[in-house]
């Protein structure tokens, strides 16, 4: 069952659910209220009843008769049944009805009244004291009417149910379409969308709604998607590009080194052009790994020490590129340095910043600070080089781009965004100074 149809069924159910309930209500209510009238009429029937033939010693021919005619439509003998203190009718043509039984009488001599209903008339008796003694009076009256009155009140509310109850089916079914419409468009678009057009956003409907907020949120998917899209399309021109010079050198040293032979010297020299290019090759490859796993699921992250992969970095530096970097560790609570995350794309993100002071620096002196400030884990890396152009800035950050002053370094421009993008995803703070003095980069940790 889809949306639509559930929307049309839910709709009417409830509805239907509310009309029933209402309908028995009323129909409740009127059945009471005209029962309640019948008793009404029947109880003054019953006090006519025993005026008119207890009372009847006490007042005068003219006023009996007085009395007789203005009640005479009133009374009807019968149905009436005035009976003494010892259980026998007195007054009244109401005989051997098993309905007034010597219970009944004894319920009326202790409630001074009762009323109830059998299959085809209403009862009403009422206790009457006299000076010729006790007496207990007894109506009745054919329910006849009240059950056609009754049936057709069932019947017409019946109806009024079922065609309210079509009806609200109807229009939860033109609603329902009206309501899906957007939803079907959306859905739509969605079929349609290809990854040369995945950039493009849903068609905004500004309903202002839920499904406005749907629909921006999954834009803003789209959006990332896209970005995703395009790093990695650039990645693979740059990775192509980038795996040809070094392949191309290797090969090329190979292949000259090969047609003669050569002292130990040479040799030398080509392994450690052989091994420079491996190097930049496993770059390559450290990036690629972040541009893969960068959108990892948070399921993969784990509990590390955030100082062991800095002395691993530094070790790493030290021997690659022959650095001097000092780190100066101001900590007194060892339990901010437990970080929750992926370590291999921290690492290979703080590594790269590394690389960077050191390359941009001519291989002069890097600090590495690791400290506390209003109780959040800092580390900044320091460098002491050529700096970065004020202009350069804002811009520094995008894919591909390298700053103007860079000179004949050797770089894709691509690592540092990169590992702007796994500080983002574990939710580091990053902050770039620069000046023509060097480069302060500080990363902010989340308390875990």
């Amino acid at each position: 069952m889809n949306l639509r149809k559930r929307l049309t069924f839910i709709t009417s159910l409830i509805f239907g659910i509310i009309f029933g309930i209402a309908t028995v209500l009323i129909y409740w209510t009127f059945y009471k209220s005209s029962e309640r009238s019948v008793y009404n009429e029947l109880e003054t029937t019953c006090l006519v009843s025993g005026i008119y033939y207890l009372e009847k010693d006490e007042q005068s021919d003219d006023k009996h008769n007085e009395f007789k005619a203005q009640f005479e439509n009133l009374i009807d003998r019968s149905r009436v049944a005035i009976y003494d203190s010892k259980g026998d009718i007195r007054f009244g043509s109401l005989k051997n009805d098993r309905n007034i039984s010597p219970e009944r009488l004894l319920t009326v001599k202790k409630n001074k009244k009762i009323s109830f209903q059998s299959n085809n008339h209403f009862y009403y008796g009422m206790y009457y004291p006299d000076n010729q003694g006790d007496f207990y009076v007894f109506v009745k009256e054919s329910n006849a009417d009240f059950k056609d009155q009754i049936n057709r009140l069932l019947a017409i509310v019946a109806v009024v149910l079922l065609v309210a109850w079509v009806s609200i089916v109807v229009l939860a079914n033109i609603l329902s379409k009206i309501a899906y419409r957007p939803i079907k468009r959306v859905v739509e678009e969605v079929k349609h969308k290809e990854i040369s057009t995945i950039h493009q956003p849903i068609s905004s409907i500004d309903s202002g709604d839920e499904l406005q907020e749907l629909i921006d949120t999954y834009n803003s998917l789209l959006n990332r998607i896209s970005d995703t899209f395009i790093i990695q399309r650039n990645f693979v021109s740059y990775v192509s590009h980038e795996f040809r010079t070094p392949l191309a050198a290797i090969s090329g040293t190979l292949e000259v080194f090969s047609q003669k032979s050569r002292t130990p010297e040479e040799y030398q020299q080509a392994t450690k052009i052989a091994l420079d290019n491996v190097d930049n090759l496993t770059d390559i490859l450290n990036n690629m790994l972040i541009l893969t796993e960068a959108k990892s699921s948070a399921s993969s992250y784990q509990k590390f020490r955030l100082d062991e992969v800095i002395w691993d970095i530094v070790t790493y530096t030290q021997q690659k590129f022959d650095a001097r970097i000092s780190v100066d560790l101001q900590i007194q609570d060892q339990d901010v340095l437990n970080i929750n995350g992926n370590d291999v794309l921290i690492q290979l993100s703080i590594q790269n910043l590394v690389e960077n002071a050191i390359k941009y620096s001519s291989n002069k002196p890097v600090e590495i600070r690791i400290f506390q400030h209003e109780g959040q884990l800092v580390v900044g890396i320091q460098d002491s080089g050529i700096g970065i152009a004020e202009d350069d800035l804002p811009l520094i950050g995008q894919t591909f781009y390298r700053g103007k002053n860079i000179g004949d370094i050797k770089g894709s421009g691509i690592g540092l965004s990169l590992a702007r993008v796994i500080f983002k995803q574990h939710h580091i703070g990053f902050n770039l100074m620069s000046n023509t003095f060097g480069t302060l980069v500080e990363l902010t940790f989340p308390v875990s």
